[in-house]
């Protein structure tokens, strides 16, 4: 159920507790996270622009109920998706990987978080305009601090952590990327290199591989696919969707376990020992995915589901 981060001393759980769906009500909210920490969940994903801020001030009400947890979960936000208005009306939605906008997001996540540090910060989308030297100056201010620990990005791929790594000399641990039996761009790079007929467009370029090699962590994000395939199939669902969706069900009957827990179980049972980061608010749903670390899907099984998720057979 737990794993280490390659080069740190965070033990975490597998399931990540994504916050960005926190209700607003404060009870629904402390009975999600109480759920989740019942579970074996022990490591709890932010972000600033979640609810503007508000999901990080409601996830800080659970201290006053949970004394001590500080010290036993592993908590992470990401910065630098700044929305349009922001500060002035004219403002368009942007990325901001600036030093100062680093440094200032951390100081209001931590405010809003009602804690002393984080123990990872994770670049939220890769800025088109980054000057690394301010990333790694930001890094080094926040880490001599005391304010964050560990450093991550989110959605970037193997070239864009490349050049922040040659400027940063510290490792990025982590790198949350959308995964899911629907969207399995990552994998499909790697399968459909050289041939001339994909069955969409490459999404991956060497990310997954490049992770492997340098020891960071993949977190998934969306691994559920909204639900779509694990008992809330929309109306207007293609053939593709609707026939993988007929697949979780089987398996699930066959494994005695709810849909929820093999759609995650295919994400875990990647080689690359990635981490889901669910963000159902349903204690039922929150213990159906975390008993997909029981689950272990046959190679067969795996394949079965990620053709059919795909849609097109591979050669």
């Amino acid at each position: 159920m737990y794993q280490q981060i390659s080069g740190t001393d965070l033990m975490v759980s597998r399931i990540v507790y994504g916050c960005m769906t926190l209700p607003v009500d404060p009870r629904a909210a402390l009975n999600a996270l109480r759920a989740a920490l019942d579970c074996g969940i022990t490591m709890f994903d932010h972000a600033d622009v979640y609810q503007r801020g508000a999901a990080e001030a409601m996830f800080a009400a659970i201290w006053r109920d949970e004394p001590g947890l500080r010290q036993r979960i592993v908590l992470q936000s990401k910065c630098g998706i700044r929305q349009a208005g922001d500060p002035t009306a004219q403002d368009p939605k942007r990325y901001d990987l600036s030093r100062e906008h680093i440094l200032r997001a951390v100081e209001g996540s931590l405010q809003r978080l009602a804690t002393d540090y984080l123990d990872i910060l994770v670049l939220h989308r890769p800025d088109a305009l980054v000057e690394p030297d301010e990333v790694a100056e930001a890094f080094t201010r926040l880490t001599a601090a005391g304010k964050v620990r560990y450093f991550g990005v989110s959605n970037h791929n193997g070239a864009q952590i490349e050049l922040l790594r040659r400027a940063i000399g510290a490792p990025l641990i982590v790198n949350q990327l959308q995964f899911s039996v629907l969207h399995s761009h990552l994998v499909n790079a790697g399968i459909i290199t050289n041939q001339n007929d994909p069955p969409h467009a490459v999404r991956g370029d060497g990310t997954l591989e490049y992770c492997r090699a340098h020891d960071i962590t993949i977190q998934a994000w969306s691994p559920l696919a909204r639900g779509q395939v694990s008992g809330h199939l929309p109306a207007d669902a293609d053939e593709r969707t609707r026939r993988t969706a007929a697949l979780v069900a089987e398996l699930a009957a066959q494994h005695r376990v709810a849909p929820e827990a093999i759609v995650l179980a295919w994400v875990l049972r990647h080689p690359a020992r990635m981490q889901a980061v669910i963000g159902t608010t349903d204690p039922a749903r929150i213990a159906a995915c975390v008993a997909a670390l029981g689950v272990t899907l046959s190679r067969e099984e795996w394949y079965r589901l990620f053709t059919t998720g795909r849609g097109v057979e591979i050669r």
